[in-house]
């Protein structure tokens, strides 16, 4: 680590190639160190134990064990980690599955190399990576994987305020703390506080997470 704040990454990817070049990219990033490299599911949560990165890039599919099975045990072990899942396809089938098993959004893997490094920066700093775009496109999928919200689900929005259920929705949306906060012209604190509330009183274990739950309770639907 070169400096103190600098974001520790591992990249998790079966392709060489695809490892290699995102080490070249982040690593050209001020602020940011690729520590480490793993080739399938199984290394990577061997490498998170031992090397304790920030931010852990994800690919889906690879052999031994996947991403999303690999996210599950990463996030349940570290509870700092924070995986970005890196995909082909905007709308791949196990993006879905891969975010409610912990990760904190997704990037495709022809993003540029200053996407990439947002990207990398906004889930270091507890952001979800939910881009508006993309989100409504998901919402869109999601509502044909369920008939309708699950009654856990319904039970706990009844504890949050009004205020707290426009904010996940908001969230949902892919909207960072200081967009909500614009948008409901309140200090950006206000936004954390009632985020940390959220969190709090859904048992959740943070904003992506949230942004899932409010696409199965159905607070946010396609269009």
């Amino acid at each position: 680590m070169t400096a103190a704040h600098d974001i520790r990454v591992l990249i998790v990817d079966d392709q060489v190639m695809v490892r290699e070049g995102f080490t070249v990219l982040l690593n050209a990033m001020p602020g940011i160190e690729v520590v480490g490299e793993a080739v399938n599911g199984r290394e990577a949560i061997t490498q998170v134990a031992a090397l304790r990165p920030d931010v852990v890039l994800m690919d889906i599919r690879m052999p031994e064990l996947n991403g999303i099975d690999a996210t599950r045990e990463i996030v349940a072990a570290d509870a700092d980690a924070k995986v970005l899942v890196l995909t082909t396809f905007d709308l791949d089938e196990y993006v879905y599955q891969a975010l409610r098993a912990g990760a904190s959004g997704f990037l495709l893997k022809d993003a540029s190399a200053r996407q990439l490094a947002d990207g990398v920066r906004v889930v270091a700093s507890g952001e979800a990576l939910l881009a508006p775009t993309v989100t409504k496109r998901l919402i869109s999928e999601f509502s044909k994987l369920s008939e309708g919200p699950r009654p856990p689900a319904l039970a706990q929005i009844g504890d949050l305020t009004e205020r707290e259920t426009e904010v996940l929705v908001l969230i949902a949306q892919g909207l960072s703390n200081a967009e909500i906060a614009s948008h409901l012209v309140v200090a950006e604190s206000t936004i954390k506080t009632h985020v940390s509330r959220i969190l709090v009183k859904l048992g959740l274990r943070d904003r992506t997470q949230a942004a899932v739950f409010a696409y199965e309770a159905r607070l946010v639907t396609p269009g």
